[in-house]
């Protein structure tokens, strides 16, 4: 994974395994490709059976959030591909499905991402963040590989709101927070999550229906008709 830059389309999510009795956190880098076509959003872990069927449903979602933000006035029409890279094990449960939109929106729009801060967090359709299961684990799996690559203060993690109240980590992973060198953001929104990874507005729409210029939400939408007519035109 990149713990530094910036990246379209890539961002660092944060997983649990448990071997036994012992569970600890895994950062994965997770990818994602847009382009034209009517395929929707492709699994790739599903396709090849390595989804269960929590984040499976967690994909669906993602169609339904983009589908109520841009496709009032255009059809939906476009291929996505989502991938965790080299992971093999198979992967469960929803907390990932913030993550692989902020892929989405970045993918879409052409905004990079800022590499050196990891995502966990469910979304619903509304594109309110939900909360999951084992975020100590997953903050502190990701602090240790910062820590062994030099904490510089631009790292951290991005959780949700609601799990701030879950929050018990190491006297390390605290004071490295206290010291100004690493970072745990808690948000609510999708909006607040994509603003803090790109430093882009995300942008909302005006009486007339439009997003402000430049923001993601404006790019990403731009670039959903350019797809819906290429479409239209097959």
């Amino acid at each position: 994974i990149d713990t530094e830059g910036y990246k379209v389309g890539t961002l660092n999510g944060l997983t649990v395994l448990t071997v036994g009795d012992y569970t600890f956190g895994k950062p994965a880098k997770i990818t994602v490709n847009t382009y034209t076509g009517k395929n929707g959003i492709v699994n790739i872990e599903r396709e090849v059976s390595l989804s269960g069927s929590s984040h499976s449903k967690g994909v669906f979602i993602l169609s339904a959030y983009l589908g109520e933000l841009f496709a009032q006035d255009i059809p939906l029409c476009l291929t996505a591909s989502i991938c965790f890279e080299q992971l093999y094990n198979g992967v469960d449960g929803d907390s990932a499905s913030s993550t692989e939109l902020y892929g989405l929106l970045s993918s879409l729009s052409g905004i990079p991402i800022n590499q050196s801060i990891a995502v966990t967090g469910s979304v619903n359709q509304k594109g309110d963040i939900q909360p999951i299961g084992g975020v100590n684990e997953k903050i502190e799996g990701y602090f240790k590989i910062c820590k062994m690559r030099g904490l510089d203060g631009s790292h951290g993690v991005m959780i949700p709101k609601l799990n701030e109240m879950n929050l018990n980590l190491s006297n390390e992973v605290v004071e490295a927070v206290k010291n100004g060198l690493f970072h745990i953001y808690a948000i609510s929104t999708i909006e607040q999550g994509i603003e803090l990874l790109t430093g882009v507005p995300a942008g909302k729409k005006d009486t007339t229906g439009r997003f402000p210029a430049g923001s993601v939400n404006c790019l990403a939408y731009a670039k959903l008709r350019k797809y819906a007519k290429i479409s239209k035109e097959d």
